[in-house]
């Protein structure tokens, strides 16, 4: 009996430790530095006619310092996306190989990362960890990113240089401080749909459509103790409904420390209307018990914030003021 005791105490040992191994610190790439170099790849959709856009960011990156080099790929043509899937591998391949690359900046999403992404190899990506920059379709790199244990920025891509320097400001100025290791601190605009509540955890998450097609693939993250970012662009309700319905069947919104809830844009209006607001139909899916925030500037509108995506974040919310403080 004794021994079958030591046994049952030494497996809740262990127990324990994983839990807290799940919810430690995530690895974080070093900040860059004047003279770093940074890769502007394509890994997803195609950049027909916006070279002289990329060309833009480029120049902002040099601004700050740093050198660019572009994917050799990148400008290619292949139907819907930025070359085939073998040359957009090669491209993310040779900058997650490349030593000398301290980042990888992808210059649009769309649709195609999941179509490489078991094409990589990042072995050599854990040794020398880098930061990996988007949003959008690039949550799929977020999310399995995330499960090697490396942090990540969910930020403005090469395309968004296309909007104004004075409406991109703001984006632009938090991209930098992410990437430089500055603190990134945000008040946000208070919502009358808030579940209020203070909370904190590694923040998670991304846009709900790439969130929803990551479920029971090796890129599906957990959410317990973990503040779960969503954000989406261009679907229906009942589109957007289904698939927060199956991230919550997943538990995504079970053991969840909080909420917050971006830029939901170019909402779809089908023929039948759906009835409510969006802020409802999010409250609808989530626990009461769980705090959600409204509006923080982050997804498909230029006002797009820098996250760090595996980064311990603070949330404090009441019936006046909103701050999110990353660690």
């Amino acid at each position: 009996m004794k021994q079958i005791l030591a046994i049952l105490s030494f497996l809740l040992t262990l127990s324990v430790a994983f839990s807290q191994t799940s919810t430690m610190n995530l690895i974080t790439p070093p900040s860059l530095q004047k003279g770093d170099t940074i890769a502007i790849i394509a890994p997803a959709g195609i950049l027909k006619n916006r070279k002289h856009i990329i060309d833009k960011a480029k120049k902002l990156a040099q601004s700050w310092g740093l050198k660019v080099v572009y994917g050799k790929h990148m400008f290619n043509q292949a139907h819907h996306f930025a070359g085939t899937d073998e040359q957009r591998c090669q491209d993310f391949q040779d900058a997650l190989d490349n030593p000398n690359i301290k980042a990888i900046w992808s210059a649009r999403g769309g649709y195609g990362s999941v179509r490489i992404l078991d094409k990589l190899d990042f072995s050599k990506f854990k040794e020398n960890p880098k930061w990996v920059i988007g949003y959008s379709d690039i949550t799929t790199f977020h999310n399995h990113i995330h499960n090697l244990g490396v942090e990540t920025i969910h930020g403005i891509m090469g395309t968004s240089l296309q909007d104004k320097p004075e409406v991109i400001a703001k984006s632009i100025a938090s991209l930098k401080k992410a990437l430089f290791g500055e603190a990134l601190y945000y008040k946000v605009p208070f919502s009358k749909y808030n579940q209020l509540g203070s909370f904190k955890g590694e923040l998670v998450g991304g846009n709900i459509a790439i969130l929803a097609s990551m479920l029971g693939s090796d890129s599906q993250i957990s959410t317990e103790n973990k503040v779960l970012f969503i954000e989406e662009i261009g679907e229906y309700k009942y589109s957007i409904d289904r698939m927060l319905h199956s991230l919550k069947r997943a538990g995504y919104f079970s053991k969840v420390s909080g909420v917050i809830v971006g830029d939901m844009t170019k909402v779809k209006k089908n023929s039948t209307p759906w009835g409510s607001s969006i802020e409802q139909l999010i409250l609808e899916v989530i626990p009461e018990n769980i705090p959600v925030i409204f509006n923080f500037p982050a997804g498909h509108e230029p006002d797009n914030r820098a996250l760090i995506m595996g980064r311990m974040v603070q949330v404090n919310s009441n019936d006046k003021i909103v701050t999110v403080k990353f660690k």
